[in-house]
């Protein structure tokens, strides 16, 4: 399998001028999100008190977000850190729905992209039929 052709959607240069836009778009997101977390951030510090995991979660949580960003911007990869990000999202549903009793309009809506991403730069051996 070539790199071409686990990075290169389907489409002309301007679907992929757009995937390049939405990759760069949601990195910052979380890696500014990561940035919070890993920086101690009291809004982070007293968010993640209220989920009741302890601190490390969020340590944990930027490290996993800073992971995916790094594995999304790998055009190799993009799928597979579309994929880790989209469990931060779900784990951030969860937290919102529950203990924190939050807005969850931003976490559909990055979870929605991140799933749109994943589908677009899925690997070729998913489309492979047996």
């Amino acid at each position: 399998m070539t790199e071409s052709s686990l990075s290169k959607p389907k489409g002309g240069q301007l679907v992929t001028i757009a995937i390049w836009v939405l990759r760069i778009l949601l990195a910052l997101a979380f890696g500014a999100a990561a940035f919070f977390k890993l920086s101690g951030a009291p809004m982070m510090v007293a968010e993640f008190g209220k989920i009741g995991l302890g601190q490390w979660f969020r340590y944990f949580t930027g490290a996993t977000e800073l992971a995916g960003v790094a594995l999304m911007l790998w055009p190799r990869t993009t799928f597979y850190g579309a994929l880790v990000l989209l469990a931060v999202c779900v784990g951030a549903f969860v937290a919102q729905t529950g203990p924190l009793h939050g807005d969850i309009v931003h976490v559909l809506v990055l979870g929605s992209l991140l799933a749109v991403m994943a589908w677009i730069c899925r690997p070729n051996w998913l489309l492979s039929e047996s």
